[in-house]
């Protein structure tokens, strides 16, 4: 392709890489403690390699019908192989059907199974046993590899054989005929019912916004840089973002795990890399940490920084003397937080969830912009983000539109969202692509408003999905269903919206408990106290324990406070079907919520 063309499908991004700036570390990850490269022309010969391979074993697009693509489950940590596989195929017409790692048994089983997954790539041993546990109910599934060694079953390495001249022709040819229209992912996304809608994304979906992600990313200058990734390659927004790393240029490192971040951050020095507010909160509570450790004259130094740090604004004119005090707090403090993250990050772009605007000012004060974007995976997934430019960032809003997307806000304050990266629907869900798509329209589900005709601001929520602050959406319901099989609950509400973890208020089963306490001959202290009887809190305790082991670990209910009264009709908690009233029960019982996180 000419150097000059643009990529039309996720695959050429690899071709405009090798044609244009070709890396010696194209990609990276530790193996036996150095890092192992990658070059974009190694990357290249192995991804055909792979391609080769999986034509010769009858893995295909098929006649190019979305019922007729050959479906491939990957679950897996980042690792360089993850790109690879999902490369080769593309390259083929196949689809990837990519993967938490930490999901739960069920709904892997009704992921591979609902997508009638034939291949599935896994990352280590550990992940293999979770496929042996559900294979008997995956009658589609022919084959498992892996990426590291596991026995009993082939490493991805005996893929990558050198083809013969004509399997070569046929990976040419098979990457010939592949539309940018074509369907390239299903991404598996939690529902308001908390079973899992595949979302189905083409190339040409995920390369608009890749590109129009270039635009924002490209302002920070990352060509020939490093980046650092972890979030996981199976949620959208890393997904998109890599493709754009590799148009842009830039080198991909993977951190080794979630608890070597830190020291891969000083290893790798990126420029820039992704991340959900969660992780941010988690930098910040270690750098508050160490603060509060220190004494005399360094402590006071230190929050006299902070205190500068949380007055700081943009786009605003600020005080001689501030700008002097700031250009200090920079070279005495600040500094030392930008040595922690590798020492040359420029800018930390956000997603996935809400940022505090506290954090916000804060890292930006210390000279690491914090770039805070909105989409969702039906929009593959970016919308809008702030740019690195200060005319184009506003603290507390999501920033500007991508390039070629539309937004127009409904008369209820919903946010729609119209363009090419809106996704081609959900998989054999015509009834739910219905429900969120109004012509070429997709309803977010979010509320919303322009601040200045430019900058787009999220209000509210109109899905009765839970996002952690983390990023994750958490559906309620199932956990309240479940948590009400105790005899020990009565009435159960998950709370969590941008919080650090998933928390509940409780109603008890007072009578449950009243006939507990009397057949252990102990005297029943009445409701109220019974609130705080060691003996009803460990009973409850011990069944959120219990029911928490059906969900994945960023749906447990990791803390709760139990609630004085019964919720009733007359109360005004409740519909009359006996529904939950959630923004009534969280305005009255707000204290007991902030009881959880505080």
């Amino acid at each position: 392709m000419s150097p000059k063309q643009n990529p039309k499908r996720l695959f050429d991004c690899l071709n405009y890489q090798l044609e244009n700036f070709p890396l010696s570390d194209m990609l990276a990850a530790k193996e036996k403690g150095e890092w192992r490269k990658y070059s974009t022309l190694e990357v290249s010969e192995k991804v055909d390699q792979i391609s080769a391979r999986l034509l010769q074993m009858g893995v295909s697009g098929g006649d190019g019908s979305i019922e007729d693509k050959d479906k491939i489950g990957i679950l897996s940590q980042n690792c360089p192989e993850w790109m690879m596989v999902d490369l080769a195929i593309q390259q083929i017409g196949a689809v990837s059907v990519p993967v938490y790692p930490n999901i739960t048994n069920n709904e892997l089983q009704y992921i591979l199974k609902d997508a009638g997954v034939k291949l599935v790539f896994v990352g280590n041993e550990a992940l293999y046993q979770k496929i042996i546990e559900i294979k008997d109910e995956l009658p589609a599934l022919k084959q498992v590899y892996s990426f590291k060694k596991v026995e009993g079953i082939p490493m991805l390495k005996e893929l990558m054989i050198d083809p013969t001249s004509e399997i070569k022709m046929r990976v040419n040819e098979s990457k010939t005929v592949i539309k940018e229209t074509d369907l390239v992912t299903i991404l598996y996304t939690s529902g308001t019912t908390g079973t899992p809608k595949g979302v189905m994304l083409s190339h040409r979906n995920i390369v608009s916004n890749s590109l129009g992600a270039a635009d924002v990313i490209q302002e920070v200058g990352v060509q020939g840089k490093r980046v650092i990734s972890f979030l996981p390659l199976n949620h959208a927004f890393e997904r998109m973002a890599t493709y754009c790393f590799f148009y842009s240029g830039a080198a991909v490192y993977y951190a080794e795990s979630m608890d070597t971040i830190a020291a891969n951050l000083k290893e790798v020095k990126p420029t820039l890399f992704t991340t959900v507010p969660r992780l941010l909160e988690k930098i910040y509570e270690g750098i508050l940490a160490k603060g509060n450790e220190l004494t005399g004259v360094k402590r006071k130094l230190f929050f006299w920084a902070l205190d500068l740090a949380e007055r700081f604004e943009i786009n605003q004119p600020q005080s001689l003397s501030y700008k002097v005090q700031l250009a200090l707090a920079n070279k005495l403090i600040f500094s030392k937080w930008r040595e922690a993250l590798g020492g040359e990050v420029k800018s930390i772009i956000t997603g996935a969830a809400a940022c505090q605007v506290r954090l916000l000012k804060i890292f930006t004060a210390a000279e690491i912009v914090i770039q805070e974007g909105y989409g969702l995976t039906e929009a593959s997934p970016i919308i809008s983000g702030n740019r690195y430019n200060e005319k184009n960032r506003m603290f507390g809003t999501v920033g500007p539109l991508l390039k070629d997307v539309e937004v127009k806000i409904a008369e209820d304050g919903e946010i729609l969202c119209k363009g090419p990266n809106v996704m081609i629907g959900y998989f054999k869900r015509p009834d739910l692509t219905e429900e969120v798509m109004e012509g070429d329209w997709l309803r977010t589900g979010d509320i919303g408003k322009f601040i200045d005709g430019k900058f787009l601001k999220i209000t509210d929520r109109k899905k009765e999905l839970i996002k952690t602050s983390g990023g994750k959406f958490v559906a309620p319901q199932p956990i309240e269903n479940k948590m009400v099989e105790s005899p020990w609950i009565e009435q159960i509400m998950v709370v969590g919206e941008l919080q650090k973890f998933v928390g509940a208020l409780v109603v008890p089963a007072f009578e449950a408990l009243k006939k507990w306490y009397l057949e252990q001959e102990i005297p029943y202290p009445g409701n109220d106290k019974v609130l705080h009887a060691i003996e009803a809190r460990q009973l409850i305790s011990e069944s959120v324990k219990k029911y928490n082991l059906n969900f994945n670990p960023v749906e447990q209910v990791k803390q709760f406070r139990l609630i004085p009264n019964e919720w009733t009709i007359e109360g005004g908690e409740l519909t009359p079907t006996l529904k939950l009233k959630r923004k009534i029960i969280v305005e009255k019982y707000q204290e007991f919520i902030q009881a959880i996180y505080n």
